[in-house]
């Protein structure tokens, strides 16, 4: 994946129904929510993921349902990590590499 803002390239192949429910820890390792959806956009012959959501909501997205249209509100812990805020050297402890606040909510 190109980091549209450095000129630099990160290529690691990762699988992501390896990813799919794993807790998400942040920075002072306190458990975030679920990883429970991918966004991706098709690069060449791959795909490469852009943001990953955090949470119930991310569920219901998966499910192809939108939290907004159902319940009026956005869920108060779901988030949205761009591609570069989410830590995956450990794929089987996902960590954030910004602070809470830095992420999405939705």
């Amino acid at each position: 994946m190109a980091a549209e803002d450095s000129g630099t390239t990160m290529s690691t192949t990762l699988r992501l129904d390896g990813l799919l429910g794993r807790r998400v820890l942040t920075k002072n390792n306190r458990p975030l929510g679920r990883l429970e959806e991918f966004r991706a956009e098709r690069r060449g012959g791959g795909w490469v993921v852009r943001e990953y959501v955090i949470g119930p909501a991310g569920l219901l997205e998966r499910l192809g349902l939108a939290v907004r249209s159902i319940l009026g509100i956005a869920h108060p812990r779901s988030f949205v990590a761009r591609w570069d805020q989410l830590d995956l050297a450990q794929p089987d402890r996902p960590r954030l590499s910004c602070a809470v606040d830095e992420l999405r909510r939705l």
